[in-house]
């Protein structure tokens, strides 16, 4: 679908796969891709740091925000030269289910355990056929890609000792 930006030109904007949205609001990032002059942190001390989370069981997008509030680095990429899941991986503690596909197991598992208690949650049933859906096209994208292994499958049975 397209929808014009600015004078004459076009935008490809892919919609959402559940709702009407269309919407391309974003953060800006910086301009330059260096790391600011007023910071003193090297990139050993953000890739300690970085393990120090990891290790505490934060999910790489956690480690960023921990780190952009408390200790004001920005972006980890100027200042290491890497990204945060490269260096989880470099040092062994990736996760091992992408953080997207994990996020969406737990909102499945919480759905389910919620109509457990309330049986007759039509919306609540129909909003779980969805997210079992991304969850299912979102493995599929993983497997083709290399990220999960080729034998690896959802099951809503098993769902809740990924989730832990």
């Amino acid at each position: 679908r397209r929808s014009p930006t600015g004078a004459g030109r076009q935008r490809d904007i892919m919609g959402r796969m559940h709702s009407k949205g269309k919407g391309i609001s974003r953060s800006a990032k910086p301009y330059r891709r260096s790391a600011p002059s007023w910071l003193k942190t090297s990139a050993s001390q953000v890739v300690e740091q970085i393990g120090k989370f990891a290790k505490k069981g934060m999910t790489p997008s956690q480690i960023g925000v921990a780190l952009r509030d408390s200790h004001g680095i920005a972006q980890v990429k100027s200042v290491t030269g890497s990204k945060i899941l490269r260096i989880l991986k470099s040092q062994g503690v990736n996760p091992a289910v992408p953080e997207d596909l994990y996020c969406l197991i737990k909102k499945a598992v919480s759905v389910r355990k919620h109509l457990e208690r309330n049986r007759k949650d039509r919306d609540a049933k129909f909003r779980l056929i969805l997210i079992e859906s991304r969850v299912h096209r979102l493995g599929r994208y993983y497997k083709k890609a290399g990220k999960l292994p080729p034998n690896w499958k959802y099951e809503s049975a098993t769902a809740s000792a990924i989730v832990q």
